[in-house]
């Protein structure tokens, strides 16, 4: 078992990578989860690349989730009759419903929700913005803008609308068939685009129907201000600083994204930091500093997981980049004050029997050269319980259900095993020493953290702790 680091690697599959053995390679050099990118590539292509992965599973013999990324709207402007124009600063452009070709004083919407929702003095962004206009007056079926930051425009380029919660849900037709394809593949997570409020996330959680774990993307500003909301009703959260960077003034991200971090600590829901974490690593053998800066900051904030896109899916150096990722984490973990600075920001506790074991090991392990924390767990809450105090130590999650061990391949320091179901505390007590030592993570000698709940096999029901040594 590869527990070296715990913060978990999350990599998009992609062209990048082709067979078995290119996806062992991966998971070999730290990769924990993959998300499969419906915005991209056929069912096909999201079917070979899941039972690849399902073999690979299965030949290391460790759980690995696997998460379906729904594409979402996608808001762009008509085509123009003659593929482009170039907006001055200062020109009004007309948007309509008409579906004719466009040119420098008008084009095509073809999205009613927007022009129902915009109001004089709002902005739209267009081209991932590139451009920038604001509405000087609204009709029926148009709305009339001043261009306040002008360029080429051409067709069907995206178009952003920061300030208004468009009357739109997030899943389209087609993830709706994505979806359905999914779930009956197989897949643990799916993680849905466009979150604007909490009534998104019971929307999706009614088409799931409790076959997949579901992980929020965080891209909107109005997702931000509804923020602990959604993390409430979802099992994880994805700070897509993608669109959010375009739609929110680029210097505010990196407060939001500590802002979301902090939400899900105190939650206890994974959060993984996505987006052009080590972008230039598509095309180079090495990262920027500034990447590299980047992927240790969201490591020292108590990211649950950071994510590699097109560095893995279309990039010329995908192992090259899992191999750094892995390395940042490890500089950062292995630092003389991480966790000093994971303990002074630890969320406050509830008070259950859970949360109180849970402060517990992450105080015996600060205490004692403990070399692991065992839990024996069905539903994965108690282990997520004890990832959200980030103790010093890894966990060892020993579950009967698969489903659950791959849900919890996100979580921060958890690695699971799948163990036939136990009956009794004395049972996880024998199992937790034989694995522990069998999965490398202790020898003879060390010292282990278990806890279980009686009465056994419950969920929600840990309320027990033993210190035990290796002999």
């Amino acid at each position: 078992m590869n527990a070296n680091k715990k913060v978990k690697i999350l990599a998009t599959l992609g062209p990048a990578i082709s067979g078995v053995a290119a996806v062992r390679q991966l998971v070999e050099n730290g990769v924990n989860l993959f998300r499969l990118n419906f915005s991209h590539g056929e069912h096909a292509d999201h079917a070979q690349r899941y039972q690849w992965v399902r073999e690979v599973e299965r030949e290391l013999n460790t759980p690995i989730g696997i998460l379906m990324d729904l594409q979402g709207p996608k808001l762009r402007v008509g085509k123009f009759a003659e593929g482009k124009v170039q907006l001055v600063n200062g020109q009004s452009l007309r948007l309509d419903l008409d579906s004719t070709p466009g040119d420098a004083s008008r084009v095509n919407l073809p999205h009613p929700e927007i022009i129902e929702a915009l109001q004089p003095g709002m902005s739209l962004l267009l081209d991932d913005g590139r451009l920038r206009l604001q509405v000087t007056a609204k009709e029926r079926d148009a709305v009339i803008t001043q261009v306040i930051a002008g360029g080429e425009l051409s067709d069907r380029k995206g178009v952003n609308v920061p300030e208004a919660v468009l009357q739109l849900s997030p899943l389209t037709e087609k993830d709706r068939r994505d979806l359905t394809f999914g779930l009956e593949l197989g897949v643990d997570w799916v993680a849905l685009s466009f979150v604007q409020r909490p009534e998104d996330i019971i929307e999706a959680r009614e088409l799931i129907q409790g076959k997949a774990f579901l992980m929020a993307k965080i891209e909107k500003p109005s997702a931000v201000q509804h923020l602990e909301e959604i993390a409430r009703l979802c099992d994880a959260i994805m700070v897509a600083r993608g669109d959010l960077g375009v739609e929110v003034p680029a210097e505010n991200v990196p407060r939001i994204q500590k802002d979301i971090i902090r939400t899900c600590r105190q939650l206890g829901r994974p959060v993984v930091v996505a987006t052009q974490m080590l972008e230039s690593m598509r095309f180079s053998p090495a990262p920027t500093r500034a990447e590299v800066t980047d992927v240790a900051n969201a490591v020292a904030e108590g990211a649950d997981a950071v994510m590699l896109s097109a560095e893995t899916a279309s990039g010329d150096y995908p192992q090259e980049a899992v191999q750094m990722m892995s390395k940042i984490i490890r500089q950062v973990e292995n630092g003389p004050d991480f966790q000093a600075q994971l303990d002074v920001s630890r969320p406050e506790a509830e008070a259950t029997a859970s949360d109180a074991i849970s402060c517990a090991i992450r105080r015996i392990s600060a205490i004692l050269p403990v070399a692991a924390l065992v839990n024996y767990t069905e539903s994965g809450s108690s282990s997520l319980r004890a990832s959200r105090e980030r103790p010093k130590a890894p966990i060892l999650s020993l579950t009967p259900s698969l489903d659950t061990a791959r849900r919890l391949s996100v979580a921060w320091g958890v690695y699971s095993v799948v163990n036939e179901r136990l009956h009794k505390v004395e049972d996880v007590t024998r199992t937790a020493l034989e694995i522990a030592q069998a999965q490398g993570m202790a020898q003879a000698g060390d010292t282990l953290v278990i806890t279980a709940g009686e009465p056994f096999g419950q969920p929600g029901s840990t309320n027990s702790l033993r210190i035990e040594t290796l002999r």
